[in-house]
């Protein structure tokens, strides 16, 4: 059923705002930035478990409303976002599909992520911290919280997507 991945798309895109509002008071008080990328999960989620083509359709889709929403720079997420599904599909080509190692490349993917996010925005002079600050201060911490969230949400992603992309075909 299209519209159950469609409606998870959407609560996972939500829940990344929500999680920023709903910790934003604590997030300011340390010298740590926490960046949720559930989206880019949903993603790698949807590619080996759903299909690959509707997982870079939603990145590109996705992207456009992240940048939109969320960034000053317009089409970096665009851009990136399918860029990482068929990153992840081509790993998992060679990788074996158990929710163990799509979660690890859902973290592989997230890192690059972060990185070209990171070198773009010191590119143009919006970020200046260092390499090394800015994995200490925002890349691990981030890998952290986002490995959090798939220790909850690897399975039934996984359950969910093999079932309603695989309903969809009837």
């Amino acid at each position: 059923m299209k519209i159950r991945v469609f409606l998870l798309a959407v609560l996972v895109f939500i829940s990344e705002g929500i999680f920023v509002e709903i910790f934003s008071g604590l997030l300011y008080k340390t010298d740590y930035i926490l960046v949720p990328r559930f989206i880019m999960i949903f993603l790698v989620f949807l590619t080996v478990y759903g299909k690959k083509e509707m997982a870079i359709w939603y990145g590109f889709g996705l992207g456009i409303f992240y940048d939109v929403v969320y960034t000053e720079i317009l089409g970096i997420y665009t851009f990136t976002l399918p860029l990482m599904v068929y990153l992840s599909s081509q790993l998992m080509k060679i990788l074996q599909a158990n929710i163990g190692i799509v979660s690890a490349v859902s973290l592989l993917v997230i890192s690059i992520l972060e990185i070209i996010v990171f070198e773009m925005n010191s590119l143009i002079g919006f970020a200046s911290l260092s390499f090394i600050d800015f994995a200490k201060m925002r890349l691990l911490p981030s890998l952290l919280l986002n490995l959090g969230f798939l220790i909850l949400f690897a399975y039934l992603f996984a359950k969910w997507l093999r079932k309603w992309t695989v309903e969809e075909d009837f």
